[in-house]
């Protein structure tokens, strides 16, 4: 038996408490990693979040594992963590896989980087390279 997309999502959210844009900014501001899976070309023509961390989705897993050799250096099980994309479909996901790995306050950006952008939330030039 198969899951669709939308079905994916459905179940992904329903672990995680989601979070408004105004909310990730506060978050971000108490030291909670914004981490931002948009492909490059994303980021380029519409800008990033200061202070995000920009990881590939393809590695985002190795990255965000608290007990795994590719980690990031500061993530924990501990560690808060709102992962945003485009538009808020495949953080969710991307969320949920975090979840499973361990990290206990992670979620993701209701809306995505657009719906930070529309809030009037701060954004910078676009084109940071991912972390490796």
């Amino acid at each position: 038996m198969s899951t669709g997309a939308e079905e994916m999502v459905a179940l992904a959210r329903a672990q995680l408490d989601r979070v408004a844009p105004e909310q990730a900014a506060a978050l971000q501001t108490d030291g909670a990693l914004v981490v931002d899976i948009r492909p490059y070309a994303n980021r380029l023509a519409e800008g990033e979040i200061p202070g995000a961390v920009v990881v590939e989705r393809i590695v985002l897993e190795w990255r965000l594992d608290p007990n795994g050799d590719h980690r990031l250096p500061s993530i924990t099980t501990d560690t808060p963590v709102v992962i945003l994309c485009n538009e808020g479909y495949a953080s969710s996901l991307a969320a949920a896989d975090a979840r499973r790995l361990g990290l206990r306050h992670v979620t993701d950006l209701i809306g995505g980087f657009r719906a930070w952008k529309a809030a009037g939330l701060p954004v910078v030039p676009g084109g940071t390279q991912a972390v490796p």
